[in-house]
């Protein structure tokens, strides 16, 4: 990537023609409020764009790229800004910030919605709630719709409707010679699947139709915790319930820290149907290694379960996170997740989190790979003193290594590191395929700041 030192100076002449074009703002360094405009969720992440163009339509968006383009700068594309490897923004090229693009529109009757990029999790959620209805999003819901559908969208109700991009009717985007094409089922359908888990490789998307399902207002759900010393025991607990659970049932385990910083091992979950029976399912959970420490497991609306974790994760925190997919759950990968989590004690704060797949992913079509595993494990390390971050990335780090004999791949969502190591084994058997269609779309790499998938000879 290059720096700013290393990046051709663009004339101001240029930029003011920019923005005379433009309906939304541009912003350049040292005026007032580039430095705001210019952060994202990562603390971690500290870059300087040549220049901010925050897109208020599909126009904008397309005269921001073509100027990126025409100056052989590097092109960062930022929707709620949560990537955790960085990508939301970059280095002497052109932040084409989708921040300002934030409608959603609901079609109640025949449960479809169409949002833009900018849009987030929270916005998504109260527009459709207002109708008794969803489709998966995150568990975060201040992350934008826009990169987590792209990367394929894991979220509590993925075993009973698919993960968010299975939910896509349609896609329209910006490819890199400009052009605004329509991706689906019936137009584009080779572009449509790679939009499916192929994160931001392809284009910029300017708005996502999406299939909604009825939903709530009230899901049963939450958490409960046990003390550290019930790791194990809660493992187990976890694998016989997810073994038996059925699609409606998305269940997390984690080993975490309580708010207060003592390390406990938890259950979240949301049952998507009838309350009465996610509690009939859910309530021996409560007592099954014994007493709690928590238990916030019980009715709450949709909204609540999806905003619940919100203020674990806020915005300027440092981040690196890994991940892997299991085939199973077994006593040896317990063994590791109960060894590496005994370093967990906030701050900062170190986190294991088992996500059960299965259900309807393993019934979706598209770039996302591993739909037949059984499990996603994220390893997060959050922390707050940047006095901590070599021992935060290092315990991740050595966390994978551990588990690489156990497990496959990772989640694109997930993988933190931008040197293009991991995105072969994040994309196994569609890799090619996606390379292909890359050098189709986008043969010069003009969106490379991504997990990227580099174009096919």
């Amino acid at each position: 990537m290059k720096s700013m030192s290393e990046t051709k100076r663009v004339d101001g002449k240029d930029i003011w023609g920019l923005r005379e074009a433009m309906r939304g703002q541009v912003m350049v360094p040292d005026e007032t409020g580039y430095d705001q405009a210019r952060r994202v969720w990562n603390g971690t992440v500290d870059r300087r764009p040549a220049l901010i163009a925050r897109c208020a339509d599909v126009t904008d968006v397309q005269r921001a790229l073509g100027f990126a383009v025409e100056h052989d700068l590097p092109v960062a594309v930022r929707g709620g800004g949560h990537s955790v490897a960085g990508f939301s923004a970059c280095d002497g090229g052109v932040l084409i910030d989708l921040g300002l693009m934030r409608t959603v529109n609901v079609d109640a009757d025949s449960r479809v919605a169409r949002a833009e990029p900018g849009v987030t999790g929270a916005d998504f959620d109260r527009a459709t709630q207002q109708h008794g209805l969803a489709t998966t999003l995150g568990i975060v819901s201040t992350t934008g719709i826009a990169g987590l559908t792209l990367g394929g969208g894991i979220g509590w109700l993925m075993r009973k409707h698919g993960l968010a991009c299975d939910n896509l009717l349609s896609v329209d985007l910006v490819t890199a010679d400009g052009r605004l094409v329509t991706a689906s089922t019936d137009q584009n359908p080779d572009l449509f699947w790679a939009l499916k888990g192929g994160g931001g490789n392809f284009g910029i998307v300017t708005s996502f139709e999406y299939r909604l399902h009825p939903v709530g207002p009230e899901v049963y759900g939450g958490s409960v915790a046990f003390a550290p010393e019930h790791r194990r025991a809660v493992l187990n607990a976890y694998r016989e319930l997810t073994r038996k659970a059925p699609d409606e049932l998305t269940s997390y385990a984690a080993m975490t820290a309580a708010p207060d910083g003592s390390p406990v091992a938890a259950i979240a979950a949301c049952y998507a149907g009838d309350p009465a029976e996610g509690a009939r399912l859910l309530d021996p959970t409560k007592h099954a290694v014994g007493e709690p420490l928590l238990d916030a497991l019980g009715p709450l609306t949709y909204i609540e379960q999806q905003s619940r974790m919100d203020q674990g994760y806020p915005p300027g925190e440092y981040h690196y996170w890994r991940s892997c997919f299991l085939d199973d759950l077994t006593d040896q990968v317990i063994d590791v997740l109960v060894e590496r989590a005994s370093d967990i004690q906030a701050p900062p704060v170190l986190e294991l989190i088992v996500e059960h797949m299965g259900g309807a992913i393993a019934a979706g079509d598209g770039a996302f790979a591993h739909r037949d595993a059984s499990y996603d494990l994220l390893i997060a390390a959050n922390w707050t003193d940047p006095a901590d971050q070599d021992r935060c990335v290092a315990w991740a780090r050595e966390t994978a290594a551990t588990l690489e004999p156990h497990s496959r791949g990772g989640y694109v969502n997930y993988e933190p590191d931008a040197d293009g190591s991991y995105v072969p084994g994040v994309y196994g058997d569609r890799f090619a395929r996606l390379r292909a269609l890359k050098a189709q779309y986008d043969p010069h790499n003009v969106f490379r700041l991504n997990q990227n998938v580099t174009p096919a000879p």
